[in-house]
């Protein structure tokens, strides 16, 4: 049983660590680091550099809350902690 849960648990940090990845990389790199750039293109008629740093990330985020909640239900369920 502890075997299981220490792979369980090193699974679900793998998973955030994914996921926050993701989200350093679309909100900072995009966001910041890359906006000169990213706002030669226009989204919308604004520069997608600009996009990304006030709409963008926050986008990404409430997203990335959706997939990590569908896949630790899978992983729950795998592991048999599901409710």
């Amino acid at each position: 049983m502890a075997k299981d849960v220490k792979e369980y648990w090193r699974k679900n940090i793998r998973l955030m660590t994914i996921l926050l990845a993701i989200w350093f990389v679309v909100g900072y790199v995009c966001g910041i680091f890359i906006v000169e750039p990213l706002n030669t293109i226009r989204l919308g008629g604004f520069p997608l550099g600009f996009w990304f740093a006030q709409q963008g990330s926050i986008y990404v985020f409430v997203v990335l809350i959706f997939v990590y909640c569908a896949l630790m239900k899978k992983l729950d369920k795998e592991y048999d902690v599901d409710e």
